[in-house]
This record gives C-alpha cells, structure tokens and sequence, in this order.
C-alpha cells in the first residue's frame, strides 16, 4: 500500500508544477467554471496516457539490460530534478485574469490535449519517469503490478486535474498569489526528491 500511494504522490507531483496546462485549467476555471478547467486536464491526461502506452510498447522489451535501466534511472532523475528547479524557479510567475467567457466544453478537452501531445518535452518526460518505473518493475515484479502502479499514476495525476479545477472556479477568494508559489514550491521541491531517489537507484546499479 505504501508503495501505491508513492506512485499516487509521484502523479501528483508531476501534474503539480506551474505549466502550460496548470495555467491554462486556472485561466479556463476563473472565465468558465469547474467542468472547463477539468477538460483541459482530462485532455493533457489522455495524451499522457498515450505516450505511455507508447514507452510501454516501444521499450519494455529492453527494460532487463542494466545498461538501459541504469540510463532510465539517470535520465528520469535528470528531467525530474531539471523541471523540480525550472518549478521552485519560476514560482509565482503566473498571473491571473477575472474575466468570464463560456465556450464548448469540447474545446476545453481539445485545448488540453493539444496543448500536451504537441508539446515535443512530453515523450522525453514520460520516457524517462515512466520508463524508469517499467525499468523497476520488470527487474522485480510481475505485469499485474506494473499495471497497478500505473494506475496510481494516473489517479494522482486526475486528484490533481479535480485540484486545480474546483480552486480555481469554486475558491477564487483562496486563489491569491502566495497560494500559487507554495504549490510551485511544493511540488518542486517533491520533484527534486523523487529525482535524487531515480539518481541513487541509477548509483546502486552502476556500482
């Protein structure tokens, strides 16, 4: 269960960090309301969900060489701690706009995709954190389990897409500034630990 839940705080941590998406849901969810910045994650989430499904199907097969679990683990702790900086960097760099315009909810669904398929960083990112999760599991459990944390990954990545949406259309008095550079701040500094557990893993195989 422990394990589970890491994975779930490890899907909240990568969702966490003020991007595109996170701006574009709070920006949605102020004009809009709660349904229009969920969309915009559900979009972004879907088009994780495919570039996982990619790694999954492109690298597993390789996974059990110690050569490429160990550039796995060094890769996904370099991206890790690199977006961790560039999050605790740019904290409270967002600002916020009070307008209200209604639009189709679809568009909102599509904005997210779009905005996070397009995004060339997004299948390095995947191909590092969650090639490095394939890498640990296929050397010490079975499909099932890879299935399971997988899963966990997802949940924290929707927790955080409900999140965003209900703060940002429901508790717009709670949305301030401050609020937004301890979530920058918070989810940097789990990014980077999560990072340096990736590099100690990476250090154990190589020595």
């Amino acid at each position: 269960m422990n394990i589970f839940l890491s994975y779930i705080l490890l899907g909240l941590s990568l969702a966490a960090p003020i991007g595109p998406i996170n701006a574009a849901q709070i920006d949605r969810g102020i004009r809009s309301g709660f349904m229009h910045a969920w969309l915009i994650g559900v979009g972004a989430v879907v088009a994780d969900g495919i570039y996982m499904l990619i790694v999954y199907i492109g690298v597993v097969q390789f996974l059990e060489t110690p050569i490429v679990q160990t550039f796995l683990w060094l890769f996904g702790s370099f991206v890790l701690i690199y977006t961790g900086v560039e999050s605790i960097l740019k904290a409270g760099t967002l600002s916020l706009e009070y307008t209200r315009n209604k639009e189709p909810l679809i568009k909102s669904f599509f904005s997210g995709f779009f905005m996070s398929i397009s995004n060339p960083l997004t299948i390095l990112f995947w191909l590092g954190i969650y090639g490095s999760v394939l890498a640990k599991t296929a050397a010490t459990s079975n499909s099932a389990e890879l299935i399971v944390y997988s899963t966990a990954i997802f949940i924290g990545l929707l927790l955080w897409d409900i999140t965003m949406a209900g703060v940002s259309s429901s508790f717009r008095n709670f949305l301030t500034s401050r609020l937004l550079v301890m979530i920058s701040l918070f989810s940097g500094l789990s990014l980077i630990g999560f990072g340096l557990y990736f590099g100690i893993q990476a250090y154990q195989l190589l020595f």
